[in-house]
C-alpha cells in the first residue's frame, strides 16, 4: 500500500462512491495477498496471515486487525454481502457478520456475530476452497465434497427445496463429479468439474444459470451449451456469469446485462452462453490469465504466453497443508537443534489438524479419492504405512506425533462426521499404531483412539462401519489386530490388579465389537481365532479360587471388617466379570463355560441354599418329572439333585447326569411331539399344534433347560436351528441341509435347472397344503422368482409351520434355565454343551487314569485295558454309563473325565462284580484270578447296570 493510502469503489444504491482513508496506514511494509469484498466491507490478508478488516460504512476508514485470528495463518478469504469467511493453514473455517439466514453456518439463531466463530460442524472435512453469496457460503471439500449453507429462497444451495439451512449440508447431487470450483452469486451458484463440466444452481432471473431460461433450478443442472467443450474457469457476478473454454480459449458471458457487465457493447439480459469478442490489443502470443466477475462488472486477467504452455487453466486454491513423501523425508534427515524446533512445531500442526492428517494419503490414482462414498474411504493405505515406518527410523519425530495425536488431535475430533472426509483419521492412525506397537508403544493411544470413536453419533459410526466393513483385507487385519492386542494386554494385567484397568479395557472391547460384528458382512472375513483372547484359564482360576476363599471368610471367619473387606474386593471383581459377559466374541468356549459357571454360583439362591430334590421311578422317568413341575413347586435357581425310587444313593452329580441321559432317550423314543427325519434322523417339531402337545413342548423346553442349568448332558437330536432359534438366529438353507438332505438337494437343483425344466416341474407357492405367500396357489414357481420359492421354503419349515411349537419350547427352556447368560453362547457350542460331545478318542481314557493299590504294570491292569479295548463302540459307550452315569462327553472330549481305578481284594474276587462311584468316576475293580473272569463280570456289569444301579 503507497504510503497507507487505499483507495476503492463502493456500489451503494446505484451510486459509485470514492472512500479513501484519511490516516496513514501502519501494515509494517506487509504486502497484501488476499483480498475480498462484500457490500459494505473489504477483507485483506498479508503475506504473514495477518487478517485486516475494513467496514466502509462506520466513521472510521482504517482497517483494523482481528486479533482472534492472530497467529493463524489464512490462506484464503471470502465475502458475502454481509458475512466473511476465512481457511486457514491448518483447515479451520472461521466466520462472522450477519447471520439472519444461517449464512455463518454455526447452528445458532443469533442474527449477527461481530467476532470470528469457529465452523465447527466442517470439522476435519480437508476443505481446499470456499465461496459466498449474497447471503449464503460454501465450502468444497479435497475430494469433491460439496457443502453449502444460508440463504436458499432460490435453491441456490443446490439442494432440491428452498428452505434456508443455518448449517452446512452436503450437495448430494454433486457427489462423485470430481467438483474442482464454486463460484457464488447473489442468489444463484456454478460449479466446476475436473472434466470442465459446468453446473448451475439457484435464481435464474436474468438468465444467469445459461439454460435458455428464466426459471430457478433448485438442483445442479449442467450448462448443455458446453456439452462437447472443456470449460476451465468460471466466476459469478451479483446475477451474471463467466465461463472460459480452454480450447478454443474462448471467454462466455451470460445472465444480467444491463449495466454491460456482459462485455458484448450491449445492455440486454443473456439466458444462454455467448462467446465474446476479445479486445483488439489481444493478440495470438497471449493468453488469459483468469476471469473474474464482481458485483455488476466483470474482469479479464491477460499475460504473455510462457514457451510451451498453450492455454491458461484453472489453478488449485491454497487449501490446509497436507503430509507428502518429501516432507516426512525433512522430518526424518539430520538437523541441527534450530532446524529440528522448526520441524517440531510443523508436526505439532500438521498432527493436531483432523483436516490436514484426511487431506493427506489420498488415492490420486485414476482420480479414485474423488469417488469416496460411504463404501470407499478415497485413501491409499500404504501412503500412511510407509510414511509412518519412515518415521520411526527417527525416534523424536515418532514420539512427537504420538504425543499430538493423544493430547491434541484426538481430544478435538468431534462427535459428528459432515462427510466421509472427515472420517479417515480413523483408518489412517491404526497404521501409526501398528509402527508403535513393534516398539512396545501406543497402548494408552489405542484406549484414546478407541474412546474417539466411541464418542461418534450413531449415523456417523455406520459410515465408518461401512468403511471398515470395505477395508482391503491386510488393513482390516491391521485394524483388528491393533485392539486385540492391547485388549490382551489390560486382560492379562487384570489377573494381578483386576479393578486397575476397566476404565482402560472397556472401550477397546466396545470397538473390537464392533470389528466383530461387520466381520460377518465382509466379502473377505478374518477367521474367529483374530477376536479370541487366549490363556484367559489363570484368570478365571483366580476368580475361582476368590469365590472358594469368600466362602470360607464368611463361613469361618467372625471378624466383621475382615468379612467386608473381602466382600468388596470379591464383588469388584465379580463386576468386572460380568462385564466380560458382555464381550462373548473374545472368549472361547471353555472361557466361556467359566464365566457361566462362575456368575452362575453368584447368584444368591444358587450360591447360599441346597438343590431341589426330584424323586423319580426309572420305568415312568419322563410322566413323572413332568408330574412334578405341573406342581410349581421346584425353584428352578436352585441345584437339582435326583433320586431314583427304590435305590439308595446320594445324587453328587452322578444321578442327575443319568437322570438327563435317560429323560432323552425316553423322548426321543416315545414323545409324539417331535419327530425324526427320515434322511438325516434328526428330530424336529411335528405338525401337531393342539394344547396339549403344546404343553408337552413346554415341559420338553422345561427339562432342556434344566439340563443346561444343571450344566448335565441331555441328547435328543435337534439340528442347530433349533438353537439358532433359542439365540433369536433365523435358519438358513444350511440348516435345511442339515435336517433334511434330500429335500434340500431337490430345492438346489430346482435353482439349477433350466427355465423349461422349471415350468415343467408344476410348482406353485404351497407347502403340504399351506400357502407360503397369499394366493400362493396360483402364483407358479418360475426361473424368475425360484429363489424368492426356496427361501419361503425354509421359512416355512423352520418358522411358520412350527411358530406355535417352538414359541412353548421357547419359553419352558427360558423357565428350565433362569440364569440367562446362555446366550453368551454360539448355536453350536449351545448344542454341543446340551449334548456333550460324541466323539470318542479311547487311548485319551487310559492316559488320564490313575491308579489305587495297584500299578499299570499290574497283570490285574493289564488284563483290564486288554479286555476294554477288544469291546465294540457300543459296549465302550455303555462302560461310560456304568461309570459316569452318561456316554456324553464334555468339551475336550475323554481327557476331561476323572478315571480312578481301585484294586479291591477278595478271597471270592471271581464271585464279585466291579462296581462304580459314578459321580467321581472310581472304578471298582475285584482281584480276578484270570482274564477270562474279568471279561465276563465286566460286560455283565456294563450291560445290565441300569437294572441294579450302581454302588
Amino acid at each position: 500500500m503507497r504510503e497507507g493510502l487505499v483507495t476503492f469503489l463502493r456500489d451503494t444504491d446505484g451510486k459509485v462512491t470514492v472512500v479513501t482513508s484519511h490516516k496513514k496506514i501502519d501494515l509494517k511494509k506487509e504486502r497484501i495477498t488476499l483480498l475480498s469484498s462484500g457490500k459494505e466491507h473489504v477483507l485483506l490478508v498479508s503475506e504473514t496471515g495477518t487478517v485486516y478488516e475494513w467496514k466502509c460504512s462506520g466513521q472510521s476508514n482504517i482497517p483494523r486487525p482481528l486479533g482472534s485470528l492472530t497467529n493463524r495463518q489464512i490462506v484464503q478469504v471470502t465475502c458475502g454481502n454481509y458475512h466473511s469467511i476465512v481457511l486457514t493453514k491448518d483447515g479451520q473455517l472461521f466466520t462472522w457478520g450477519q447471520n439472519s439466514r444461517g449464512q455463518l453456518g454455526l447452528r445458532n439463531n443469533e442474527p449477527n456475530f461481530p467476532s470470528p466463530q469457529p465452523l465447527k460442524s466442517l470439522c476435519g472435512i480437508p476443505v481446499v476452497q470456499i465461496s459466498a453469496g449474497g447471503d449464503h457460503s460454501f465450502a468444497l471439500s479435497l475430494s469433491g465434497a460439496v457443502f453449502g449453507w444460508g440463504r436458499n429462497s432460490a435453491g441456490q444451495l443446490g439442494l432440491g427445496d428452498t428452505n434456508d439451512r443455518h448449517a452446512p449440508v452436503c450437495v448430494k447431487s454433486l457427489n462423485q463429479k470430481k467438483t474442482v470450483f464454486i463460484s457464488c452469486g447473489e442468489d444463484h451458484t456454478a460449479v466446476l468439474t475436473k472434466g470442465g463440466l459446468m453446473l448451475t444452481f439457484g435464481s435464474g432471473q436474468y438468465g444467469q444459470l445459461g439454460h435458455n431460461s428464466v426459471r430457478n433450478e433448485h438442483q445442479p443442472r449442467v450448462v448443455a451449451e458446453f456439452w462437447g467443450s472443456k470449460v476451465s474457469q468460471i466466476s459469478c457476478g451479483r446475477h451474471h456469469t463467466l465461463a472460459l473454454v480452454e480450447s478454443s480459449n474462448t471467454i462466455y458471458f451470460f445472465g444480467r446485462g444491463d449495466q454491460g457487465q456482459l462485455g458484448n457493447g450491449q445492455r440486454a439480459n443473456q439466458c444462454v452462453p455467448l462467446p465474446v469478442q476479445l479486445p483488439p490489443e489481444y493478440s495470438s502470443d497471449q493468453m488469459i490469465k483468469k476471469i473474474t466477475a464482481g458485483g455488476n462488472l466483470s474482469a479479464l486477467f491477460i499475460s504473455k504466453m510462457d514457451a510451451g504452455q498453450a492455454s491458461a487453466n484453472l489453478k488449485s486454491c491454497n487449501g490446509p497443508t497436507v503430509l507428502d513423501d518429501e516432507t516426512v523425508d525433512r522430518w526424518i534427515s539430520d538437523c541441527n537443534p534450530k532446524v529440528w524446533k522448526k520441524i517440531r512445531r510443523e508436526i505439532r500442526k500438521m498432527f493436531s489438524s483432523a483436516s490436514c492428517i484426511n487431506g493427506s494419503f489420498t488415492d490420486k490414482s485414476s482420480d479414485k479419492h474423488y469417488k469416496t462414498s460411504v463404501e470407499m474411504s478415497g485413501l491409499d493405505l500404504s501412503l500412511p504405512r510407509l510414511a509412518f515406518e519412515k518415521m520411526a527410523k527417527k525416534d523424536k519425530v515418532l514420539s512427537t506425533v504420538e504425543t499430538t495425536v493423544e493430547n491434541d488431535l484426538l481430544p478435538s475430533l468431534g462427535s459428528t462426521a459432515a462427510g466421509v472426509e472427515a472420517l479417515r483419521v480413523y483408518l489412517i492412525l491404526p497404521e501409526l499404531l501398528r509402527v508403535l506397537k513393534k516398539q512396545g508403544r501406543g497402548t494408552q493411544l489405542t484406549v484414546s483412539l478407541a474412546s474417539a470413536i466411541l464418542e461418534l453419533e450413531p449415523e456417523s459410526m455406520d459410515v465408518l462401519s461401512s468403511l471398515w466393513t470395505n477395508l482391503p483385507y491386510y488393513y482390516y487385519r491391521t485394524l483388528v489386530k491393533m485392539f486385540h492386542s492391547v485388549c490382551a494386554h489390560f486382560l492379562s494385567l487384570m489377573t494381578t490388579t483386576i479393578c486397575d484397568h476397566w476404565t482402560e479395557v472397556e472401550p477397546v472391547l466396545k470397538v473390537l465389537q464392533k470389528l466383530c460384528n461387520i466381520n460377518s458382512q465382509r466379502a473377505v472375513q478374518l477367521t474367529e481365532d483374530y477376536f479370541l483372547i487366549k490363556n484367559l484359564d489363570y484368570f478365571f482360576d483366580m476368580i475361582l479360587l476368590s469365590i472358594f476363599w469368600y466362602v470360607v471368610i464368611i463361613l469361618m471367619v467372625f471378624v466383621h471388617y475382615v468379612k467386608l473387606r473381602y466382600s468388596k474386593y470379591l464383588w469388584a471383581l465379580f463386576k468386572s466379570v460380568k462385564s466380560l459377559a458382555s464381550y462373548p466374541f473374545i472368549l472361547d468356549i471353555t472361557c466361556k463355560c467359566n464365566l457361566f459357571q462362575i456368575l452362575q454360583q453368584t447368584q444368591p439362591m444358587a450360591f447360599f441354599f441346597n438343590g431341589s430334590t426330584l424323586c423319580v421311578n426309572r420305568e415312568t422317568v419322563l410322566d413323572d418329572t413332568i408330574a412334578y413341575l405341573k406342581t410349581k413347586r421346584h425353584n428352578f435357581s436352585f441345584p437339582l439333585e435326583v433320586k431314583f425310587a427304590l435305590e439308595a444313593g446320594i445324587d453328587d452329580g452322578a444321578l442327575s447326569a443319568e437322570f438327563f441321559t435317560l429323560l432323552g432317550k425316553k423322548i426321543a423314543k416315545d414323545s409324539s411331539v417331535i419327530q425324526a427325519s427320515e434322511d438325516s434322523g434328526l428330530f424336529w417339531f411335528s405338525a401337531d399344534d393342539s394344547s396339549s402337545s403344546q404343553e408337552e413342548l413346554f415341559y420338553i423346553g422345561v427339562i432342556c433347560g434344566m439340563a443346561f442349568y444343571n450344566r448335565d448332558f441331555m441328547y435328543i437330536g435337534f439340528p442347530v436351528a433349533l438353537f439358532k432359534k433359542l439365540l433369536s438366529i433365523r435358519p438358513t438353507f444350511r440348516d435345511l441341509e442339515e435336517l433334511s438332505p434330500v429335500e434340500a438337494r431337490s430345492l438346489k437343483n430346482l435353482l439349477a435347472e433350466d427355465e423349461d425344466v422349471v415350468e415343467q416341474m408344476y410348482l406353485d407357492f404351497t407347502l403340504k397344503g399351506k400357502e407360503l405367500i397369499p394366493n400362493g396357489a396360483k402364483i407358479p414357481v418360475t426361473k424368475a422368482n425360484r429363489q424368492k420359492y426356496v427361501d419361503l421354503y425354509v421359512d416355512f419349515v423352520f418358522n411358520k409351520s412350527v411358530e406355535n411349537q417352538f414359541r412353548q419350547f421357547n419359553e419352558g427352556f427360558s423357565r428350565g434355565n433362569p440364569f440367562h447368560l446362555w446366550k453368551i453362547f454360539k448355536p453350536e457350542e449351545l448344542r454341543d454343551l446340551l449334548y456333550g460331545m460324541a466323539e470318542y478318542e479311547w487311548k485319551e481314557l487310559q492316559k488320564v487314569v490313575t491308579y489305587e493299590h495297584c500299578e499299570p504294570s499290574d497283570e490285574l491292569i493289564q488284563n483290564f485295558w486288554s479286555v476294554f479295548f477288544e469291546l465294540d463302540e457300543e459296549h465302550r459307550k455303555k462302560f461310560l454309563i456304568f461309570t459316569y452315569g452318561k456316554d456324553r462327553l464334555p468339551l475336550g472330549g475323554l481327557s476331561k473325565l476323572p478315571l480312578k481305578i481301585v484294586r479291591q481284594t477278595y478271597d471270592d474276587a471271581d464271585d464279585r462284580f466291579p462296581s462304580t462311584q459314578t459321580c467321581y468316576g472310581i472304578l471298582y475293580l475285584p482281584n480276578y484270578s484270570n482274564i477270562q473272569t474279568l471279561r465276563d463280570k465286566l460286560i455283565h456289569a456294563i450291560t445290565y447296570c441300569e437294572v441294579f444301579g450302581q454302588v
